[in-house]
């Protein structure tokens, strides 16, 4: 099964059979040594690296990476790296994949029984990852795999409660979001925290998923959260026990009396749904307009990505997807779009890969207006290639394109309506959000044009592209 994503995404499947037949393919019953699915792992993950990365490289790359992950492994763990020799490329794939088995095999008689056969068939495949030098393409072990599913798909996990990311400045864990009713939120941790402790074990420069894994464990047992909060005079303790965690990718709610405000957390499996179920929950509640808060969403599966959008652009295309061995493809908008409202959408430095496809969908179409600060500008697509250990590999295999053609990796998308940035404490709060005040009154003005007399401006009807408001100007 592959799946190809968007940030950190699309929900393209082929069939789990084809990928058994790859791996089966590769493995020799005549081999004596310990780990075959290991190298079959590691043989798999060289030609998806050969073929699929969005990149030309070559076979002389990958061997190369895979010899520099197990020495780095090897030595990290007190061998001798230089035990492991160096390869040199045939020019046939055959016979380089062949000699990448065969440094494994070396690499698991030398060191095996102590570092284990499983974690350096790991470390080549890393190796080879890392030598694409792209900071998409990873592997991940079984953990990590595991958790990028639960963060995406909703599933149902023991934690605390919280959307995590990495403080900018201290290189320490921030918390994004708090899940409303989980521990977490009962705690009083808020949006802006930045953990610097978990249990005694200081987050700074871990990646997310390594802070996660020390924040998740067994429900019933409890975890201690050394936290700084701004204006708080010291550090704060929370000693929270750890509950199974089924994480929305939708909020929704009424502000000002008749504009309905969507987050949209992430662009995980059911996100679609929960969207056409929250807008239908909000059109109920009598709403005139619409803000869509992508802000700090790091992307998700390009069908979600594609569903939501569809839900606000009627027809037309909403992204192309164009991959180094294929042909470019455009996805459409899928007929299923709501009754059309006054639309603004939240964006900031965050906002990243399949919220920006949303966003650049939706300002490419006219069908609303984005609000705040230039997104991050990931315009590249990850396909993940589960392995059959439970790991996986992520490989950048194409880059995207926006309706008009516009391809944003590396530049971002800038706002129709510029406003400087909103600490994530203060993400939906009408009284601090700067952003969100904005967005309400476009909203406001744009619903006043829809019922004024015919030949008149309401106030506040700035349209599309104006600068009016910005720089987090309170509304008029």
């Amino acid at each position: 099964m592959t799946r190809p994503l968007f940030s950190s995404a699309t929900r393209l499947l082929a069939a789990a059979a084809a990928v058994c037949l790859l791996f089966g393919a590769t493995a020799s019953p005549t081999r004596a040594a310990s780990d075959e699915v290991g190298r079959s792992m590691l043989d798999y993950s060289f030609e998806q690296a050969l073929s699929q990365f969005y990149k030309q490289t070559n076979d002389q790359a990958l061997l190369d990476g895979a010899v520099t992950g197990l020495r780095a492994y090897v030595k990290t763990h007190g061998g001798n790296p230089s035990k492991i020799s160096s390869l040199h490329g045939s020019g046939s794939d055959q016979a380089d994949i062949s000699a990448l088995n065969h440094a494994l095999e070396l690499a698991d008689q030398h060191y095996g029984s102590s570092l284990g056969n499983r974690n350096l068939a790991y470390a080549a495949i890393a190796g080879m990852m890392d030598s694409l030098h792209d900071r998409w393409t990873v592997f991940m072990s079984p953990k990590d795999f595991r958790s990028l599913n639960e963060g995406l798909d909703g599933g149902n996990f023991a934690g605390v409660g919280i959307v995590l990311d990495v403080d900018p400045a201290s290189k320490s864990l921030l918390v994004v979001q708090t899940i409303d009713g989980a521990p977490a939120d009962k705690a009083g941790l808020q949006a802006g925290d930045v953990i610097t402790n978990v249990d005694a074990k200081s987050t700074q420069g871990l990646s997310i998923e390594q802070d996660s894994a020390l924040i998740r464990g067994k429900a019933g047992t409890t975890v201690q959260l050394t936290v700084l909060r701004k204006g708080a005079p010291k550090a704060m303790t929370f000693q929270i026990t750890r509950e199974t965690i089924h994480a929305p990718s939708v909020r929704e709610r009424v502000v000002n009396d008749d504009i309905g405000y969507v987050q949209v957390l992430v662009f995980g499996l059911t996100t679609g749904q929960e969207l056409t179920a929250a807008m239908e929950k909000l059109e109920k509640q009598g709403v005139k307009g619409i803000i869509l808060d992508l802000r700090n969403n790091g992307g998700g599966y390009l069908n979600a990505a594609i569903d939501v959008s569809s839900l606000f652009i009627p027809e037309g295309p909403i992204v192309s997807i164009d991959a180094r061995t294929k042909p470019l493809t455009t996805y459409d908008a899928e007929n299923t779009a709501l009754p059309t409202l006054p639309l603004a959408v939240l964006v900031n430095e965050f906002t990243a890969s399949a919220s920006e496809i949303t966003s650049g969908a939706i300002q490419d179409s006219g069908a609303g207006v984005l609000i705040g600060t230039k997104t991050f500008g990931k315009g590249v697509v990850q396909t993940i290639y589960p392995l059959p250990d439970g790991s996986a590999i992520k490989i950048t295999t194409a880059r995207y394109l926006t309706p008009s053609g516009r391809d944003i990796n590396a530049i971002g998308i800038q706002p129709d309506i510029a406003v400087q940035d909103v600490k994530p404490a203060d993400f939906g709060r009408p009284q601090t959000d700067g952003q969100l005040q904005r967005a309400i009154s476009y909203v406001q003005g744009r619903i006043a044009a829809a019922t004024s007399p015919e030949g008149t401006t309401p106030p506040n009807a700035t349209g599309a592209g104006s600068q009016a408001g910005s720089q987090g100007t309170t509304p008029q």
